[in-house]
């Protein structure tokens, strides 16, 4: 049996990780779907599941996956493409949800890939919710200049707030165990901080160390 999943398409920053499992054996292959396949034209003409088929594609090679194992696809609308594709090709294929081994794995393989872009391993971690579209984009104004490039620029969403008014103040750290946004280390519970406040859905603030 081969499974079909992908993680991180919901995700601000990063690309999206397309993996592939054959269950019996335990054999996973990936790849990463690249940010310029979220670039306002490409995204547009859903280019990114054009360049899912290719990383199946060349998976399916590399396996030697042929055409009488039964193959699974993840139900979400980045295999539409891909499904297409395998109908053609004649391949035996079922459209479903995908659950453990694949799910774990290639969502773990999303979190390495994502830290290696620079998000902080303990915003992964330790945070509910950390792939959220506003948890991330506070993450992002952090340090917007060298942060804004690492985002799937072609949603609606971005386009909303990428030039949203920002307003920087400076305050004091009233409670411990905050880190800070943009260098990942940890603030000193009453030392000086710098404060990116913004309006989104609601007021957000960015707290980092005064000095960065």
């Amino acid at each position: 049996m081969i499974q079909i999943d992908d993680a991180g398409s919901g995700s601000l920053v990063g690309g999206t990780c397309i993996g592939v499992n054959r269950i019996e054996t335990g054999e996973y292959s990936y790849g990463i779907i690249p940010l310029e396949y979220y670039r306002p034209e490409s995204f547009k003409a859903k280019a990114y599941q054009d360049c899912a088929i290719h990383i199946v594609q060349d998976t399916f090679n590399r396996l030697n996956i042929g055409k009488r194992e039964p193959i699974q696809v993840c139900r979400g609308y980045m295999f539409d493409k891909l499904k297409k594709w395998l109908k053609t090709n004649n391949y035996p294929w079922q459209s479903t949800k995908i659950e453990d081994p694949l799910q774990t794995i290639v969502e773990k393989t999303f979190e390495d890939y994502i830290i290696s872009l620079g998000l902080p391993s303990r915003f992964i971690r330790y945070t509910k919710y950390p792939f959220h579209f506003h948890r991330l984009l506070k993450w992002v104004y952090a340090d917007y200049d060298n942060r804004k490039h690492l985002c799937k620029t072609g949603w609606d969403s971005w386009q909303k707030y990428k030039d949203i008014d920002r307003e920087v103040y400076y305050s004091s750290m009233n409670k411990p165990n905050f880190y800070c946004m943009k260098c990942g280390e940890k603030i000193a519970e009453g030392s000086r901080i710098k404060v990116i406040r913004y309006f989104t859905n609601r007021i957000n603030k960015v707290c980092l160390h005064d000095y960065c």
